[in-house]
């Protein structure tokens, strides 16, 4: 099961640190810069205030303050290995990871804006511990987790079915905003598209480079990072993907999420858990906070 931040870590050329605290614990403080949180597996904008961004974390789920803190807002210190939230429903998120206790947590739902989470389902196979997830914003019943293999479900999460093989080295997918059946994988390969509901795969954008994550934006936009290319697009509709950025130095983008009450706002978490923004659409960034 590939893990993207220790994959992305690994490659020397491209980082020279590891994931470390410096001085904080997540697992003890309700409440620290946003900074100091580490080992962040996945990101979701706050629906009700989208200057609020949510950081699915090792030690739990924490949310975002414009003063630049971060809460803890998870009433468990869980592992959330994958992270996403319902398209339209603000409460609504679902995860997959580790208890605390130890063992794969299945496929959880908060409707609580993740303050408490139930199992739904134990997936195929499982317990599942999904690394990668996807909910279609086309359609919210269907879901794609990968957990070795690729798994479906079409209600909401109670049933899962494993369906065609996957593309080798999924780092994360994304369900494109305007048909179910159509998803995007970040592989080893670089940006793969399928568009039968992840039965068969063929190459999407720039090609034989990793992409470190592929994203649909809530207007249609697919984003991807692909390293040599940095940060690129693939507007709704077209049919050629469009770099926006390569200035990142050494740092690759992992998760990535975008405002969708501004599209030019969008977010991103490095694979050494730096969280940044930008408001040109891409172009320059910052640390937010």
């Amino acid at each position: 099961m590939k893990n993207r931040t220790t994959s992305f870590l690994a490659m020397g050329a491209l980082a020279a640190v590891a994931v470390v605290g410096s001085g904080w614990s997540s697992s003890q403080a309700q409440s620290m810069p946003i900074a100091e949180v580490s080992h962040i597996h996945g990101i979701a904008v706050n629906l009700s205030d989208p200057s609020r961004l949510y950081l699915a974390t090792h030690d739990g789920v924490f949310l975002t303050s414009p003063d630049g803190t971060a809460e803890k807002v998870s009433s468990n210190t869980d592992d959330y290995m994958s992270f996403t939230s319902h398209p339209s429903d603000a409460n609504t998120f679902f995860a997959s990871g580790h208890p605390k206790t130890g063992g794969n947590s299945g496929f959880l739902v908060s409707r609580d804006g993740t303050s408490s989470w139930e199992q739904v389902s134990p997936g195929v196979n499982g317990p599942v511990d999904f690394h990668a997830m996807t909910v279609s914003p086309a359609d919210p019943n269907v879901l794609y987790g990968l957990y070795g293999e690729i798994q479906t479900s079409t209600d909401g999460g109670k049933t899962w079915e494993v369906v065609g093989p996957p593309p080798a080295d999924i780092y994360g997918l994304a369900a494109s905003v305007t048909d179910p059946q159509t998803v995007y994988a970040a592989t080893g390969q670089g940006v793969m598209i399928s568009r039968d509901g992840a039965k068969t795969w063929e190459p999407s954008g720039p090609a034989g480079q990793p992409a470190s994550f592929v994203n649909a934006a809530p207007d249609g936009t697919v984003y991807a990072f692909v390293v040599g290319s940095g940060l690129v697009k693939l507007a709704k509709s077209a049919s050629e993907w469009e770099p926006i950025t390569k200035r990142f130095g050494n740092r690759i983008l992992i998760h990535f999420a975008a405002d969708p009450s501004n599209p030019d706002n969008l977010f991103a978490v490095t694979q050494q858990s730096e969280v940044i923004v930008s408001n040109d659409g891409g172009k320059s960034w910052k640390p937010l906070g």
